[in-house]
């Protein structure tokens, strides 16, 4: 069970003032636990202390720092089911998926742990003329200095970890703001850290209302900023961040294709994993389905049986596959989307029916593409199918979106795989699977309204880090 309240961290320190921000358990209603809530002044002085933490946190060894990131790794290992427990009350995510979550985790700390002894530099000869005869280069990475992270509530632990590790392995103190409907993860991973000798100030994990987190994004103080969340707050965020550099990882409609050549039983298999897994909260969740239409009635019938024998209900029963969604308001949305787009035209193949934050699976055919279901994230369990006839319109239709995030291609044919590689307006393709697909050591990131950089520990440890160059100058004889 969860504590009966949870504290912020404040420069390592827990302190909770004030326990006003009630936690619910997303499938009963009933509050699961309250959290202490930071105001502007707590704020403040975080960043304060995360400015006096970046020398000493700049001064820790690589060993220092990866031995840090394994204890994380260590205790993580040893609650990991209090952890997954926290998660399937918090978000409502499915038991299964949130042991899966706390995997991960686990994963991108051990990753972090990697990364952090394996910072190189280089050698740069600079005599690519006369006058630079006598001169040589060379140059490092150090660490940018303070880190704003804001999280988002679908992956508490993971998308919080993503931030986490990679700033903790390149020596970055920061300051971090969970998703206000899921703190308790975020929260958990500060516990840990606290058990650590991270200089005091290295972090601080601080849940608040979105209006009061204005100095997350605009003190300058904060030498970079890390967003995670919708398109519409994280490029708002950016126009008001000023002069640091801005990473955002944001939304997307992520499509799938499926020619001809494809095994249907396991792009079926994948589909449905891709689209409902935790209820489709999930920015790279299957949305479109694009199908030749050689195999689109074929690929139609068997997700359609496959999706109506997905099992809703507590996200506590191992057996459960559709969870609630974050809330009620969000489970309406969605909903009325696809009322909205049987109305328009779309044919309801299978779910649609609603209680409170459930919403079952639902496959919609032939909606038109100015449907929301259809061009907008989201984000929940409705994916929409359509048929093609050439694989280069199926390539069009996908890049037929605002968004550019990840998209999956079930096919056997190299070039056809090579040519959706160089086609696809998006940050990841792949091939023989559903675009929410990840492995958390890889880039990952998106174009378009998805997003700016990318991370995957490494490439989000080279936006933690500023390239310092040392020049010499040896003459001849001196």
């Amino acid at each position: 069970m969860l504590r009966e309240s949870y504290p912020y961290y404040l420069g390592n320190v827990p302190e909770a003032p004030n326990c006003d921000l009630e936690v619910t358990d997303k499938y009963s209603g009933e509050v699961a636990t309250r959290v202490a809530l930071a105001d502007a002044a707590a704020i403040d002085r975080a960043i304060g202390l995360a400015v006096e933490a970046a020398a000493p946190m700049r001064a820790m060894a690589a060993y220092e720092r990866q031995q840090v990131l394994q204890h994380c790794v260590a205790r993580f290992t040893e609650r990991a089911e209090e952890l997954a427990l926290a998660l399937c009350v918090e978000a409502g995510k499915p038991i299964k998926d949130s042991r899966g979550e706390v995997g991960r985790l686990i994963d991108t700390f051990r990753i972090a742990a990697e990364e952090s002894v394996r910072i190189t530099g280089e050698v740069l000869p600079l005599d690519i003329s006369a006058r630079a005869r006598d001169y040589t280069g060379m140059w490092k990475r150090i660490p940018i200095g303070p880190c704003s992270f804001i999280a988002p509530f679908n992956f508490p632990l993971n998308l919080a970890a993503h931030k986490v590790a990679p700033a903790l392995a390149v020596g970055c103190p920061f300051v971090l703001k969970p998703a206000s409907l899921t703190p308790i993860g975020a929260l958990l991973i500060a516990e840990v850290l606290a058990e650590t000798g991270l200089p005091r100030g290295a972090f601080s994990v601080l849940p608040c209302p979105r209006s009061g987190a204005e100095l997350f994004t605009t003190d300058e103080r904060l030498k970079l900023l890390s967003f995670t969340g919708s398109p519409e707050v994280g490029w708002d965020l950016k126009a008001r961040a000023g002069k640091k550099p801005v990473v955002l990882e944001l939304g997307g409609n992520a499509a799938v294709v499926v020619e001809p050549d494809a095994d249907l039983e396991d792009a079926v298999e994948r589909i449905v994993f891709g689209a409902f897994y935790q209820s489709g909260q999930s920015c790279i969740g299957v949305q479109r389905v694009l199908a030749h239409e050689a195999a689109y009635s074929e690929l139609r019938d068997r997700l359609v049986e496959a999706t109506s024998a997905l099992r809703m209900g507590d996200p506590k029963d191992p057996e459960t596959f559709i969870g609630p969604m974050i809330s009620e308001k969000e489970a309406a949305r969605l909903d009325g989307w696809i009322q909205q787009a049987v109305a328009a035209g779309a044919t309801l193949l299978c779910g649609g029916r609603r209680d409170g934050a459930m919403l079952e699976a639902t496959l919609l055919e032939d909606a038109p593409g100015d449907q929301a279901v259809v061009c907008q994230e989201a984000f929940g369990p409705v994916a929409v199918l359509s048929r093609y006839a050439d694989f280069d319109a199926a390539l069009r239709a996908v890049n037929d979106s605002v968004f550019g995030l990840q998209a999956g291609v079930f096919t056997r044919d190299l070039y056809k795989a090579q040519k959706a590689w160089d086609e696809l307006e998006v940050g990841g393709v792949v091939i023989g699977d559903v675009p929410s697909w990840r492995v958390d050591h890889m880039p990952y990131g998106g174009v378009k309204d998805s997003g700016l950089g990318r991370e995957g520990i490494r490439f989000a440890m080279e936006d933690m880090t500023e390239v310092r160059l040392l020049v010499v100058r040896t003459p001849e004889g001196g």
